[in-house]
């Protein structure tokens, strides 16, 4: 099993929306299904008219019983048109909190892993906007690898400047995803200084409306998300991932999340990545005929 959980640290840069053309974009020798973790609340069933249950909260009570269950997580999905399975969280805010804190914190360990541990299943956790104490946090830290979502705008950037140190202590394997127009991808590396924090760029996403669309549950006419701009990309993203995955992580382990007095002491020409289609079977929508 690999687990990936995207976030971002401030503003709406899309995090669900990646989260879902990651999935669909993943290579097709694995099951990928989506986790809705934000616990400020999920967006699918709104998104995509989905039943409130089988979900998150569901999940996180049958977790509390059922043991060394490697499946369990299947029975607390739901399908997006095209099939992609999805496991979908509370529109409300304290619904989604309390199910994260049983997922992250049972007396056996976290649920979410326990429940999702088959091979070849690719667990995509959607950890939407971080704040201090989140219960996300630990979802990220067990995680392989963490996807860090941030536009490229000045306002992002600038708390991103702030944060980045912070956050790159979360994950074994902390990795950048810009998105959007904004300044060159080159200058936002060398103006952060990943590389000495140890935090590679992972994908510059381009601004796509249309695409973002298609993968916001609004598609247009006869519109195939994964041959969009942002469904390209995030293909190539979802490849770099799963190859990432089966690297070492750095020596020594990263450090644990901070406290909330830790965090706030610390205030909370691009290179263009060339276009890439990737076989999968992974689909949101039917594809039109």
């Amino acid at each position: 099993m690999t687990t990936v959980a995207l976030c971002s640290l401030k503003g709406s840069p899309g995090v669900t929306t990646t989260s879902l053309a990651l999935a669909t974009g993943w290579p097709a020798e694995s099951q990928p299904v989506v986790v809705e973790a934000d616990p400020a609340g999920g967006d699918l069933v709104a998104r995509y008219r989905l039943e409130l249950t089988p979900g998150l909260v569901t999940l996180a009570a049958a977790g509390r019983r059922a043991g060394e269950d490697a499946g369990l997580i299947w029975q607390h999905t739901q399908r997006l048109p095209g099939g992609l399975p999805v496991v979908a969280g509370p529109p409300g805010a304290r619904q989604a909190h309390a199910a994260l804190d049983e997922l992250t914190s049972g007396p056996s360990g976290p649920v979410l892993h326990r429940a999702s541990s088959r091979p070849g299943v690719v667990v995509i956790v959607d950890c939407g906007r971080l704040a201090p104490g989140s219960p996300a946090l630990e979802v990220i830290r067990t995680a392989d690898v963490m996807l860090l979502v941030a536009g490229a705008g000045d306002d992002s950037l600038a708390h991103l400047a702030v944060t980045v140190a912070v956050a790159a202590t979360w994950s074994r394997r902390p990795r950048l995803v810009l998105v959007g127009d904004g300044h060159p991808t080159d200058e936002i590396v060398r103006a952060l200084g990943l590389a000495a924090l140890g935090v590679p760029l992972a994908a510059r996403i381009p601004h796509d409306p249309d695409g973002a669309r298609a993968f916001a549950g609004r598609p247009a006419p006869r519109s195939r998300p994964a041959r969009s701009a942002l469904g390209q990309a995030a293909a190539e993203l979802a490849v770099r991932t799963a190859r990432d995955v089966l690297t070492a992580p750095p020596p020594g382990d990263r450090q644990a999340p901070p406290d909330d007095a830790t965090w706030a002491r610390r205030g909370g020409g691009a290179r263009e990545f060339r276009e890439f289609t990737a076989p999968t079977t992974h689909s949101i929508y039917r594809t039109p005929r």
